[in-house]
């Protein structure tokens, strides 16, 4: 099988004091018009089952790990997965994840594969973490990332799942042409993106108006670079006073936009997407074992770093 019929189910706000199971509800819901309208798989945003929590500081280590999910699936959010299961419909969830490893606690921005049939196929952990880890009061919101999260240990993986290879990236990790190609150099077909990204960015302002521009611009290059299917999910409106971006699309191997939400609020698009579609472009202008050359980059970046700087 090479088509896979996906949805893309953008969020809109969710309240800092919204229970998950209002939450669960919420993807519920999108699971029943997403089966509706013949999907097999749904993809869900970044942190989909809490408001974005980074944007505040916290001192409190119990207050701050009750945004994480200690299990997947656990009790609040076991409806999801066997609603999921039960209408034959893969997903992608994005969440805060607390695991303990070697007697240890760790903190993911994470997101995870779940085939028709319930089983985990795969989990990301995201690895691109933007904002900063200290307090810094002058902002209008706090973007807390490197504070509240490690850094994703599992690299950018590919699954063999829903006919085709399936990767995943989050938010940010789509600004950086490198999660592109280590999923392209493994023959990705599909990549899953979830984000919640704020319209103001407040180190560089003068950048606000390109928002939606630049959400666009770095998807189409990436799918296009490596000829691959992107859906990118937002949570997305005014959620605890931050405007967040919508334009949740999915973009076709060529980089059209093929659908794209109208909405800042829940809403699903879906697509028929040919996986065969990837091969016109892996094996043409983006044949890597052909025109690929990675054996010389070195040399350009020595040749680059012996370039005197620039005379006072």
């Amino acid at each position: 099988m090479s088509i896979v019929t996906v949805g893309a189910a953008q969020l809109g706000p969710i309240a800092r004091d919204e229970p998950r199971s209002d939450v669960v509800k919420r993807l519920v819901s999108h699971l029943h018009e997403a089966r509706a309208r013949g999907c097999d798989l749904v993809v869900f945003p970044e942190l989909a089952l809490t408001t974005f929590f980074p944007r505040w500081w916290m001192d409190d280590q119990a207050e701050i790990d009750a945004f994480f999910e200690r299990e997947i699936p656990g009790p609040e959010t076991q409806p999801l997965f066997d609603e999921a299961r039960r209408l034959g419909l893969g997903f992608c969830l994005g969440y805060a994840e607390l695991t303990h490893e070697a007697g240890a606690g760790h903190r993911y921005n994470t997101s995870i594969l779940v085939d028709q049939s319930g089983r985990l196929v795969g989990k990301y952990r995201k690895i691109h973490l933007p904002g900063h880890a200290a307090h810094e009061p002058w902002r209008p919101f706090q973007h807390l990332e490197k504070r509240y999260f490690e850094v994703g240990d599992l690299g950018f993986g590919v699954w063999r799942a829903f006919g085709g290879l399936i990767g995943m990236c989050i938010c940010n990790d789509r600004r950086w042409p490198e999660t592109y190609r280590v999923m392209g150099l493994q023959g990705v077909e599909m990549i899953l993106l979830g984000y919640n990204t704020p319209v103001h960015n407040p180190p560089a302002p003068e950048h606000d108006h390109l928002a939606d521009f630049h959400n666009r611009l770095v998807m189409q290059a990436g799918a296009y670079q490596n000829g691959t299917w992107v859906v990118a999910v937002a949570k997305a409106g005014r959620e605890e006073g931050c405007d967040l971006i919508g334009q949740s699309q999915i973009i076709a191997p060529s980089g059209e936009t093929i659908a794209m939400t109208s909405s800042l609020g829940d809403e699903l698009i879906t697509a028929r997407c040919d996986l065969a579609l990837c091969a016109s472009f892996k094996t043409t202008v983006f044949d890597f074992a052909r025109h690929r050359r990675p054996e010389h980059y070195r040399l350009i970046v020595d040749r680059a770093g012996a370039i005197p700087p620039p005379e006072a």
